[in-house]
Parts: C-alpha cells; sequence; structure tokens
C-alpha cells in the first residue's frame, strides 16, 4: 500500500501517525480524555454562561473543536476549547449587538468563532506564526492577571446572590460593595461551600474531577430542597443531545464591530494556545510547529462556530489535565469528545437545576491558578523595564476591559521592542586574556584594552529609528577614552540587518572620525549586511567590508603596528643619544 504524500502528511498530522499509533497507548489516550471531559462539563458549561451563552454552548466548543483539531495538532498534549477571557470578550461586545434576542446572540458569538479561524487560516497562508507572536510573556503576564482580577469580579455577584452591574472593573466592584446589604444568604451559602470544597479538592486531589462532584452534588441540593424559591438562580433547562450544523448568519452592519473582537480572540487564542504547547513539548522532548498550530486552531474555531459554539483556544488548565492523565497523542481528544457527546445524551436534562453560584465558583478557581504573584517577583529581579511593561498591560485590563486590554497588551509589547531597538547596548570591547575574543570590558574588567585602539560592538540591528542614537553613543564613548584613538573598529557580529539608514551612519562615523585623524574599519559583518553596504557603494569608504576581516587579525595588525613604531622610536632616541 502506497504511503500518502508527505505534502499531506505535514497539512493533517494526523495521517502519518495515526497508521503507526501503538495500542499501548490506547489506555492511556482513553483514561485522559474521559478524565478531560470530566473536567470539561462544569469549566465549558461556567466559561459559556460567563459569554453569556447557553451552558451547553461550552460542550458544544469542546466536542466539535476537539475533534476538528486533533486532525491537525502538532501538540501532543494541547486541549482546545472555551476559555475565560475570550468567554468575557465576546459577552462584552456580542451582548450589546444582540440587543436581548438570545437566537441573534447565538449567531453572532457562532460568526466570530467563524471569523477567528479565517484569521487562523489566512495566518496560515500568508506564514504569520513568528509575526502574531509580537505580544511578550512579560506582557502576557500583566494581561493575564488584569484578566484574573476582572473575571474573578464579575463572578462575585453570583456568588454572593446580588445584581452587579458596571462597565468597568473600578464600577463593578463599586457596585458590588454598594449591593453588600442585599447579599442572598443562602446564594452566599452555596457559593462558599462551593468554592472552598473546589479550592481543597484541587490542593488535595490534583487530576480528580471535584469539579463534577461538587456540580452533580449542588445540583441534588438545589432539587431536593427547593432552593430556587429562596432565590438561588440556576441555569434553566439543558438542550439533550448535539445540534444541528448551521451556517452563521450575519448582518453586514455588525461586520465592522465584530472585526476588532475576532482579532482580539485570534491573537489571544494563538498567543495562549502557542505558550501552553510550547510548555509541553519541552517537558516531553518533542517539537510543536507554531504554523501548523494556526492551522489546528483554525480548524476547531470554524467547527466550533458551525456547531452553535463560539471562539475557542488552547487553555494551559485543561491541557495540563490532559497531560496529568497521561494523553500520549491527540486522541486523547477524540476520546474527550466522545465522552461529552455521551454526557450530553444521558445526563444534560438532570442539570437543568445547577445553581450559576457554584459555575461562578468553578471560574473563579479555574482561573486563579493563571498568574502567581512569585511570577511578578521574579519578573522584576531580572528585568525592572520588562516588570513595567506588564504592570502597564495590568491597569490596561484593568482600566479598559479585557478586550481593549489585548490592543494594549499587544501595543505596550511592540513599544517595548521598539524602545529596546531604538537604544541599543554599545559594548566598548577588550579582548579575554589568553584568547582571541572579544567581550565587553566594562562588564569584564579583566578584559585587554590597547591604548589607541577603540573596539566596539552594536549589539542591535542598524535601523532607521536608531541610527542616530547610536552615531551619538559611539562619539560621545570615543571622546571619554583617557588616550587619544588613532583606530576605531565597529565590530558587527550582533547586528544581522542594517538597512540604508545604518549604512549612511556607519559612512557618517567614516568621515567624522577621518577628519578627528582616526581610522574607521569594520569587522565580522553578515552577509545580508555586506551586501547592503556593497549595493550602497558604502563598502569602498570603508575599506571594504570582507568575510575575511576577523577583529582579531584587526587587532593583531595594530599591535605589530604599534610594535614596530615602539622599535623605531627606540631607534630614533637611540641614535639621537650616540650622536
Amino acid at each position: 500500500m502506497n504511503s500518502p504524500p508527505r505534502w499531506l502528511v505535514r497539512l493533517i498530522p494526523i495521517i502519518g501517525w495515526l497508521p503507526r499509533y501503538r495500542s499501548a497507548s490506547f489506555l492511556p489516550d482513553l483514561t485522559a480524555g474521559i478524565t478531560l471531559a470530566a473536567y470539561a462539563v462544569p469549566v465549558a458549561m461556567a466559561y459559556a454562561t460567563l459569554a453569556g451563552l447557553a451552558p451547553q454552548a461550552g460542550l458544544y466548543c469542546y466536542i466539535f473543536s476537539g475533534f476538528a483539531y486533533a486532525l491537525f495538532a502538532s501538540s501532543r498534549h494541547l486541549s482546545v476549547g472555551p476559555i475565560a477571557s475570550i468567554s468575557v470578550m465576546v459577552a462584552t461586545v456580542v451582548g450589546s449587538m444582540a440587543a436581548g434576542d438570545p437566537t441573534r446572540y447565538a449567531a453572532i458569538a457562532a460568526m466570530t468563532a467563524c471569523m477567528v479561524a479565517a484569521f487562523c487560516f489566512l495566518a496560515w497562508i500568508l506564514r504569520l506564526s513568528s509575526f502574531v507572536n509580537f505580544i511578550s510573556e512579560s506582557v502576557l503576564l500583566g494581561f493575564k492577571a488584569g484578566a484574573v482580577l476582572s473575571i474573578a469580579l464579575i463572578q462575585i455577584p453570583k456568588l454572593i446572590g446580588v445584581t452587579g452591574g458596571g462597565e468597568s472593573f473600578f464600577w463593578r466592584l463599586i457596585a458590588i460593595f454598594q449591593q453588600l446589604g442585599s447579599i442572598n444568604l443562602t446564594v452566599l451559602a452555596l457559593g462558599t461551600c462551593s468554592l472552598l470544597l473546589l479550592l481543597v479538592g484541587n490542593r488535595y486531589l490534583p487530576g480528580r474531577p471535584v469539579a463534577l462532584v461538587v456540580v452533580l452534588v449542588s445540583t441534588g441540593i438545589v432539587s431536593v430542597f427547593g432552593l430556587t424559591e429562596q432565590g438561588v438562580q440556576v441555569v434553566g433547562a439543558i438542550q439533550p443531545g448535539l445540534p444541528s450544523f448551521e451556517v452563521p448568519s450575519l448582518q453586514t452592519g455588525q461586520m465592522e464591530g465584530l472585526l476588532e473582537l475576532s482579532f482580539a480572540c485570534f491573537l489571544l487564542s494563538y498567543v495562549e494556545s502557542i505558550a501552553a504547547a510550547r510548555t509541553f513539548a519541552s517537558k516531553y522532548h518533542y517539537q510543536v510547529d507554531p504554523r501548523q498550530e494556526l492551522l489546528g486552531l483554525g480548524a476547531a474555531n470554524f467547527v466550533a462556530a458551525f456547531g452553535h459554539g463560539y471562539p475557542v483556544a488552547g487553555g494551559f488548565s485543561q491541557s495540563a489535565v490532559n497531560e496529568k492523565a497521561g494523553a500520549r497523542t491527540p486522541l486523547s481528544l477524540v476520546f474527550a469528545s466522545i465522552t461529552l457527546v455521551i454526557v450530553l445524551y444521558s445526563v444534560a436534562s438532570l442539570l437543568r437545576n445547577l445553581p450559576e453560584a457554584v459555575l461562578a465558583a468553578v471560574v473563579i478557581v479555574a482561573i486563579s491558578g493563571f498568574v502567581k504573584l512569585d511570577d511578578f517577583k521574579k519578573l522584576r529581579m531580572i528585568s525592572r523595564v520588562e516588570f513595567n511593561v506588564a504592570l502597564v498591560a495590568f491597569v490596561g485590563v484593568l482600566l479598559f476591559g479585557i478586550l481593549k486590554g489585548v490592543t494594549v497588551s499587544a501595543i505596550a509589547s511592540i513599544l517595548f521592542l521598539l524602545r529596546m531597538m531604538a537604544n541599543p547596548h554599545i559594548a566598548v570591547l577588550g579582548r579575554i586574556p589568553g584568547s582571541i575574543r572579544f567581550s565587553d570590558a566594562a562588564r569584564h574588567t579583566t578584559n585587554e584594552r590597547f591604548s589607541g585602539l577603540f573596539l566596539f560592538r552594536i549589539e542591535a540591528p542598524l535601523l532607521y529609528f536608531n541610527v542616530d542614537t547610536i552615531c551619538t553613543m559611539v562619539f560621545d564613548a570615543i571622546h571619554r577614552e583617557k588616550t587619544a584613538v588613532r583606530l576605531a573598529v565597529c565590530d558587527l557580529s550582533t547586528s544581522p540587518y542594517i538597512d540604508a539608514a545604518g549604512a549612511r551612519m556607519l559612512q557618517r562615523l567614516e568621515e567624522e572620525l577621518e577628519r578627528q585623524k582616526i581610522q574607521f574599519r569594520v569587522a565580522e559583518a553578515h552577509a545580508e549586511a555586506r551586501e547592503i553596504l556593497r549595493a550602497t557603494g558604502i563598502s569602498e569608504a570603508l575599506g571594504g567590508v570582507s568575510r575575511y576581516t576577523a577583529l582579531a587579525d584587526i587587532v593583531e595588525d595594530f599591535e605589530r603596528d604599534n610594535r614596530y613604531m615602539e622599535t623605531a622610536v627606540r631607534i630614533t632616541q637611540s641614535n639621537g643619544a650616540t650622536e
């Protein structure tokens, strides 16, 4: 039998690995799938209600996206489904568009997933997998922290039995304080007990379906004691079985409003998914293909849209459940989807009295482990600049909400990157003792410096927006030298790219230094940089830029010339003394 074409295997990886699937992996994958389904039942329902949709919509997302993602996945452990931050973003935007119509609301949410899929497919076609990674881990840390607080605050009113209110974090906080006198004690007791049980279960029974047990028990308590008559809000009837596949409908006037939401969901979905996938890939020593993940996420969102769902992503918490339960291949997601289908057909109708307070507790516990205070402490120790950028993202989410917080986080990340490139480090070099290598003399004071020789390295690309700063820094450093400089050498080994402005800056350096009777050379230039210098005609002005020009050779020539000069001086002095 002929093997499938390589391009088809790259496109749909399951075609390549499924025929080689080992029977030893079946039981671990099956166990992981069932465990993941037990986790997904309460969490998916909670996230769906957080998004303003019917609880079963979250289960639809898990079922359909799990099947689709497994076909295209390059990660063995990533689990795709609803996540808290996207759920809140959907509720924020779609609520105002739907005008109170549940059918319209569901259609708009599904269309959002379809548009997220379109963004994923477009990024896959254009090979933009690296471009969408502009949100740094530092910014993502700040964003997550702000999102956790925002989402938790949204759940507090359900947890204590008040109406809540407010459009932003601080207004919601004020509204809750104003309503403390009208707390429903029955709801408070039910929500608090559920929250404590979930926290204890996560602490002492990790990997066990504690949330599912809490959901079932609380539903039974509400049904037996008739707590709905005491003001306990429940999710209501849950439609059993699977929905019909339908094409999401949308009016043209809504498109502009959904573009921002869809792009934010796409960006957050991809960044979150890749971060989780790489974590497990590193742990188990395999490679994740970032571009292939775009295709997988696109397929997952596409089928979720046609299955009455909303945007999905690869979440860390659900993937951790999958991994800890023993998953070895993406087939565990298929088993989870099958299990959830069985749940929908068998026990969905029994969950009509599931308290909203318990779902709120599930959400709070699910997101509580996303960010730790120690993460901020470590970041502050590593880099104050990155810590400040994380704070910008954190405050941006609290002030402007999760949707605009994504934009603030992306802008903060890009500005941070541009700031670093606009103000690069200029290392004044010295020779490492006993070697022909050179490093930053300011950091390594034992490095050997040479009188009259100034070696420097520009640790960034030479681009139009940083060349003036670089030029000023180089002149300042030369003028601070204790002895007169006769030769200045620029090490371009850490400058992978030079644009036209960068080339002109090097020429300007050469011309200005020549007026000061200082020679100027360039060494260790990369191939692309050499080509640009030659194309702009500046290579000749610099005395030629060759791949054979090594920094160590220039230093050796300078030392030899120095020795000749010193010998000539001694001979001249000796002859003068003899006469």
